[in-house]
């Protein structure tokens, strides 16, 4: 069966409840048609939606139309509720507009118009009221071409059928050729230009009494086609809510597959920063109005509402299905929600999170230094409802205060942002490119590092962290915008990062990089259409310059002139009542969102919020770094004085910028993923810049400190005198074990083996070598372990106590014999080489030595066959000359008596 999703658009009173209604009741779905002044509406389920006469939330309804199956949504047309209409959007194969013919294109239709555009929904037009009086179908179908495109053709029973054909030619290349061959165009021919937005069908009629709803139901069943579906399941979520048993319902389209009752959906995608999950479909319904019956499968095309999904939401795509783009229609009003004397502020907030998942846009924020709720919302009808909301469902009579302006952020020039995080044993670091963008762009996250450099898993960990949450700015800590911002560079440690270490480094990275841009301070603006008088054009002129507002000259429209521009909304907010006034109820106004742009007056916005970025202790500027085991913070001007990557960046864009994400080319360390290998000079600078210059001992009392790599052949321990410092080499256990390869190998099979192992080794090498060696193995995580010291032929073999790592054994071991000895660390950890330098002490890597070993067995075998030659005896070598030649003679055979 054909199955398609038809939605009901309109502006406010245009009279779409009441074209439902007929469509209903035509179809047979219906017995009675009901009426929305009579308040018995079969999509009006809501009490608040009776009482107001208006659509506040989405419905659906199912019905039959010849041989095809319909799935009407019908949404809300206050353009308090626009949001909702437009989450609907998401899910239509084809939607019906309709324009009442008592007010025309109104702004409000308009916006409607650019939205069913953005999502390319195939579009048939219905005016409606056209049995009232002074409705002219030729004037209004010119307002349509004139107002929305001249692709809109008169599809009514009464049209000229020349002029039809010539039009819908006239909307395609391939079908003007064919009409200058006189050649009409066919049915497929009009289905396929109205499904790619070519054509959109007019029909004019009155729903209230059912004139032209025919017409329009029969253009429905002829031009419209169903979707082509994937074999492979996917759906797009479109709303929560909750029914009266307080279950949490996902509405959902199948758009691939099907879905069947308990089956585990998924969803896989990284969008909106939201974390990816796996769930059963407890129950499957199909609403029709306020009922719905219960279904095994649901197919692809169908619309049905799941139970048992927790972790949905708006925009979301299921399966095979990707995540929609960010709604277009947004508040730009937030108001302050006043609660009642006794109200726990936080028990309200947890339930206003709750409703937030059914109206997102309301963009709940918890002032921790206010100790304020605040909210978004679209005006003043939508204030009441939410109330009424609040007050029904969880017993609370809230109020809102007058509202302010929801202002926006943005950079003028690319900065890069740099943040980290590293209190002891926490460790990352993120370095972040912010660009600005066009307005309205949005933000955009990309990553420009190779997984070479940083581990995937880390970096789309970043994205995540950067998607999730609206990052406030640093002029007046509203949300930023219009900026793409990549991952330039990074670094995480296998031992020391823990979850939240990430999400706290890129936080402060964007911080940081916003405090270094030229931040610029946005405010919503509206497009609006001014029709006044035409003596009252010159006031009204003065007003929209006195606004800050800009125009294009009037244009006459029979006794009215109309003036069309753009304004803040700060200025125009309740300029309709003025225009009542001096016009004496004439004049008429529609606005529509037209973006956001730079503010004028941000001095004074910015001095009035009175927003201190430095105070603002949820989201610092700063930096954590690590010191003698403490961590502590560096402001966002002194962080790149720190930091331990270098991201490469010289200013500029990607894309006239080579951008080097890991910095230094050389071998990283084993322990280490995502970070270059820090030569011995470099953790030096990186001491010297965190804890201060090396005080060094004069060259007569202190030992030397390379201020290079130590290669095997360097490396050379010097014989002990007794003039000399004595020498230890302390030897991380399993960070070696875990480096070389064939103790990596044995390791695998049985550590212990390993273990031992390296002790023979070790022991070998400080046979040779003469030094103390203590080798240091991890044992923090065996629970009452007092730890242990114990000899293992010629060197020492510590078991670190419950809650001491090997890291923490040998930094203290280092603190208190290295500014008395020559002590030396092998380790390939480079976050516990800075250590060891400031301590005083040597480092050595895994690598170096392994090959100091490999040498050292080397050594040991020249001088065992050395020392073999020499203690050989022979049975000539002791004897006379001529009694050894007189044997030598005898022993070849030889007759000497000749």
């Amino acid at each position: 069966m054909k199955r398609i999703v038809l939605g009901i658009l309109a502006h406010v009173d245009a009279g779409k409840t009441t074209l439902s209604e007929s469509m209903l009741y035509l179809s047979g779905a219906v017995r009675r048609m009901g009426r929305v002044d009579h308040k018995d509406a079969f999509l009006d389920t809501y009490e608040m939606e009776k009482e107001r006469g208006i659509t506040i939330f989405s419905k659906q309804a199912v019905f039959p139309l010849d041989d095809m199956e319909v799935t009407l949504m019908d949404t809300p047309g206050h353009v308090d509720f626009s949001a909702e209409m437009e989450r609907t959007l998401q899910v239509l194969d084809y939607a019906v507009l309709v324009v009442s013919g008592a007010d025309g294109v109104q702004g409000h239709t308009e916006t409607l118009w650019r939205l069913l555009a953005r999502y390319h929904i195939p579009t048939f037009v219905f005016i409606n009221k056209m049995d009232q009086d002074g409705t002219e179908k030729e004037r209004l179908l010119k307002e349509l071409q004139d107002r929305l495109g001249g692709e809109c053709v008169d599809f009514s029973p009464e049209r000229d059928m020349e002029i039809f054909y010539e039009q819908i030619a006239m909307c395609d290349e391939a079908l003007l050729e064919q009409y200058l061959a006189e050649e009409q165009a066919g049915e497929e021919d009009i289905a396929r230009l109205i499904r790619e937005r070519k054509v959109f069908p007019c029909f004019f009629g009155s729903a209230l009494k059912m004139a032209g709803v025919e017409e329009l139901l029969r253009g429905i069943v002829q031009y419209t086609r169903q979707p082509v579906y994937s074999e492979v399941f996917g759906a797009k979520v479109y709303k929560i809510a909750r029914d009266s048993q307080g279950s949490r319902l996902t509405y959902m389209k199948i758009t691939g597959g099907g879905l069947r009752v308990k089956e585990v959906v998924e969803a896989g995608h990284r969008e909106s920063g939201r974390e990816p999950f796996r769930e059963k479909a407890d129950q499957i319904r199909i609403y029709s109005g306020a009922k719905y019956e219960t279904v095994q499968e649901a197919e692809a095309g169908m619309v049905c509402a799941v139970t048992g999904l927790t972790g949905t939401y708006p925009g979301q795509g299921l399966g095979a299905e990707s995540a929609s783009d960010m709604p277009v229609l947004e508040p730009v009003l937030t108001y302050r929600l006043v609660l009642p004397d006794g109200t726990d502020a936080h028990t309200m907030l947890a339930d206003l999170r709750l409703l937030e998942e059914e109206v997102p846009e309301l963009h709940t924020v918890w002032k921790e230094r206010l100790g304020e709720i605040h909210v978004n919302l679209m005006g003043e009808v939508q204030i009441g409802i939410i109330r009424r909301i609040i007050e029904e469902r969880f017993g609370v009579a809230v109020q809102f205060d007058a509202g302010s302006i929801v202002y926006k952020e943005t950079i003028r020039r690319a900065a890069e942002g740099v943040g980290h995080f590293e209190p002891l044993r926490h460790y990352a670091e993120v370095h972040l490119l912010m660009e600005p963008l066009e307005s309205g762009s949005g933000l955009v996250f990309d990553s420009a590092v190779s997984e070479d450099e940083l581990d995937g898993n880390w970096q789309r960990l970043i994205l995540t962290h950067l998607e999730e949450r609206e990052h406030p700015g640093v002029l007046t800590g509203s949300a930023i915008t219009d900026m793409k911002i990549t991952l330039i560079a990074g670094r995480g440690h296998l031992k020391h990062t823990e979850g939240g270490d990430f999400r706290q480094a890129t936080y402060r990275a964007v911080r940081q990089g916003l405090k270094k841009a030229e931040s610029i301070l946005l405010e919503p603006y509206y497009t609006f259409r001014l029709e006044v008088p035409a003596e009252s054009v010159g006031r009204a002129m003065s007003d929209l310059q006195r606004m800050n507002g800009s125009f294009e000259p009037p244009k006459l429209s029979g006794d009215m002139s109309v003036l069309e521009g753009s304004a803040p909304v700060a200025s125009m907010r309740d300029y309709q009542t003025e225009v009542n006034a001096y016009t004496r109820g004439r004049g008429r106004l529609s606005c529509m969102q037209g973006g956001y742009r730079p503010c004028q007056n941000a001095e004074e916005i910015i001095t009035a919020i009175g927003y201190d970025s430095e105070k603002d202790i949820e989201n610092p500027t700063g930096s954590v770094f690590c010191a003698h085991g403490a961590g502590f913070i560096v402001s966002w001007d002194k962080v790149e004085e720190y930091m331990h990557v270098d991201s490469g960046w010289q200013g500029g864009s990607l894309e006239d910028e080579t951008v080097r994400p890991g910095g230094s080319p050389e071998k990283r360390p084993a322990e280490l993923s995502g970070a270059p290998a820090c030569s011995e000079k470099e953790l030096e600078e990186i001491f010297v810049r965190t804890y201060g210059p090396v005080k060094r001992k004069r060259p007569s009392e202190r030992r030397r400190t390379e201020s290079r790599n130590i290669s095997a052949a360097e490396y050379r321990p010097p014989k002990k005198k007794r003039e000399q410092a004595e020498e230890y080499l302390l030897v991380d256990g399993y960070n070696i074990i875990f480096a070389w390869d064939e103790l990596k190998e044995l390791a695998k099979v049985n550590i212990m083996s390993a273990r031992d192992k390296l002790m023979d080794i070790m022991s070998n090498y400080q046979g040779f070598r003469r030094m103390t060696l203590i080798l240091v193995f991890d044992a923090y995580k065996v629970e009452g372990n007092p730890g242990s010291v114990s000899t293992y032929h010629n060197i020492y073999v510590v078991y670190t106590k419950e809650a001491e790592t090997a890291d923490q054994y040998i930094e203290k071991t280092v603190h208190e014999i290295g500014r008395k000895h020559n002590v030396t660390v092998a380790t390939s950890d480079a976050l516990e080489q800075v250590i060891i330098l400031g301590q005083g002490g040597r480092r050595l890597s895994a690598e170096g030595l392994r090959e100091e070993v490999e040498l050292v067995m080397q050594e040991l075998r020249s001088e065992h066959l050395k020392e073999s030659r020499s203690t050989r005896s022979y049975l000539f070598d002791n004897l006379p000359d001529e009694l050894a030649d007189y044997v030598e003679e005898l022993r070849m055979g030889e007759d000497s008596s000749d």
